[in-house]
């Protein structure tokens, strides 16, 4: 049960709507909070996963980007428009700034909607797992890692639990060096009583409006370590030029070559993916998709490595 965490850009929300059979066929359910005023994109989506008899979460009191201070055009959206949707539930970020009180009047308030209740940094667990009683193992209980321990999840052991971990550090593409360890969660998820696993996938949890000038270009793929006990680990492809913010087609270009002689070489231990065999194309053609392209098929290809190495390892 792998649960990645999107932020609700446009490219995030097309890896979601282009993946929709995949991420259905694997029990893969993505977490959407929303960032952007126009949720037109949120829909297309959302409506693809439910086509395709999916399930997604949605954040309905985000705590970035533009819904942070009124959450209700997010509310007003899902009531009109999932509300009834098999498959599309609502995500309740429960975090340090919330009383015990609020958290409960958004449990009463949405409980017809399927609430799932996102831990991050909440401070009053005990309460909230007593106030749903008998309820509690009908519900489901995402904690966001470096903020809940296991005395914390200890009190909705009842229910179904899933931790989501971001195993990407997140610097200067300039800063990176060729591979870093991403992850070892997708093994060792039901080691530590938790049903579920997910993370912030090759974007890491922190948040910002613009992704700032690009002085270095990277292309950020994941892969298993078969001999280092199916480890995740991250390759960062990165450009050689990284002093001005300008020719990002030519830094593509770049970083790009690297990851081809990689692959060429027989040992990057990556999966052919559908996203690799894009850059291969891209590579052949010569072609510069943009930026936001290229975080897009970071992006897929992660999802679909975890799916291969799911279906291959059971």
């Amino acid at each position: 049960m792998y649960y990645p965490f999107f932020r609700g850009k446009q490219f995030e929300l097309i890896v979601i709507r282009d993946m929709a059979a995949m991420l259905s066929e694997n029990n893969m359910t993505p977490i959407v909070e929303p960032v952007r005023e126009n949720l037109a994109g949120l829909k297309k989506a959302l409506d693809a996963v439910v086509e395709r008899k999916g399930k997604s979460i949605v954040v309905i009191n985000p705590k970035v980007g533009d819904f942070q201070h009124d959450s209700s055009p997010i509310v007003d959206f899902f009531q009109k428009e999932y509300s009834g949707a098999d498959g599309i539930s609502v995500g309740i970020v429960l975090d340090n700034e919330m009383s015990a009180k609020v958290a409960l009047k958004y449990l009463n308030e949405y409980q017809n909607l399927k609430p799932i209740l996102i831990h991050n940094g909440f401070m009053y667990p005990k309460e909230v797992a007593e106030s749903l009683g008998s309820n509690l193992e009908r519900t489901v209980n995402i904690f966001i890692d470096n903020n809940e321990g296991m005395l914390y999840r200890r009190h909705f052991k009842d229910s179904v639990r899933v931790l989501i971990k971001d195993g990407f550090e997140s610097m200067r593409n300039a800063d990176y060096g060729l591979i870093d360890r991403f992850s070892e969660l997708h093994l060792t998820y039901k080691d530590i009583n938790v049903d579920g696993f997910g993370d912030f996938l090759t974007v890491g949890n922190s948040y910002s409006e613009t992704g700032g000038p690009a002085y270095a270009v990277a292309i950020h793929l994941t892969f298993i370590n078969s001999e280092q006990d199916d480890v995740m680990f991250v390759y960062h492809f990165v450009s050689d030029d990284k002093n001005s913010p300008t020719d990002p087609a030519g830094k593509f270009a770049q970083a790009l070559s690297k990851l081809i002689k990689l692959l060429d070489s027989g040992s990057s231990m990556l999966y052919e993916t559908e996203a690799i065999r894009e850059f291969r194309e891209l590579h052949d053609r010569g072609h510069f998709p943009g930026l936001g392209v290229v975080k897009k098929l970071s992006m897929m290809h992660h999802i679909e490595t975890l799916a291969i190495y799911q279906k291959n390892h059971g």
